[in-house]
């Protein structure tokens, strides 16, 4: 049972403090993440940063691969954002090409917003601590574009729809990594070509349905 001394205004400043805090050091991991990388990322940086001490910052989180779990989480939720956006569209009337422009388009939005992104998903790939949230995420994907893929009938069978999902994941997913670290000239060549062959993609499955 919920302690009622807990929900009391006094208590307030304190959870307040306490998530302003944790919000800080995942802000400050980031820009540290595109600043040293992964490899060189410590906690005492992050402390330093954040203009508090290592003890402090253990309160919050027990080492870097805590830190980097909370902001790989973090992405997580912004990408479920954009997923759920998508698939609350009337896609039934929606063409092919303006669905890939749209999917595209926000999770560019995704991509963007998110500080040191590379290495952190880089580090979601490669370090045992953060792999189930990779395998988290592919899944969020494929199964969520599958879903979308059915009710603009690419395909009907879960096997192919759920290919078709994973092939959409990967395309996107190296490619939006690199628009966002390309040059704006560079990156909008990128971004055309993505969406290019996104379409593709569908439109050959669909010429096959």
């Amino acid at each position: 049972m919920t302690n009622a001394r807990t929900l009391t205004p006094r208590n307030a400043p304190i959870q307040k403090r306490a998530l302003e805090r944790r919000a800080k050091i995942l802000e400050v991991t980031a820009e540290l993440l595109e600043e040293v990388g992964q490899d060189d990322l410590t906690t005492i940086l992050v402390a330093k940063r954040a203009e508090m001490s290592v003890g402090t910052l253990y309160h919050y989180f027990p080492n870097k691969y805590a830190i980097l779990y909370a902001l790989a989480e973090q992405w997580l939720g912004e990408i479920d954002t954009v997923l759920q956006e998508l698939e609350a569209e009337r896609l039934e009337t929606m063409s092919l090409k303006k669905f890939v422009d749209k999917a595209v388009e926000r999770m560019l939005l995704a991509y963007t917003h998110q500080r040191g992104l590379l290495p952190l998903v880089q580090a979601m790939f490669g370090v045992p601590e953060l792999k189930d949230l990779d395998t988290a995420h592919d899944e969020l994907i494929i199964t969520s574009m599958a879903r979308m893929f059915a009710r603009l009938e690419v395909a009907e069978r879960p096997a192919e729809l759920s290919r078709l999902g994973r092939g959409f994941l990967e395309i996107n997913h190296a490619l939006l990594l690199v628009v966002v670290n390309q040059s704006k000239a560079d990156s909008l060549k990128t971004l055309n070509d993505l969406k290019y062959v996104s379409l593709c993609l569908l439109e050959r499955a669909k010429s096959q349905f």
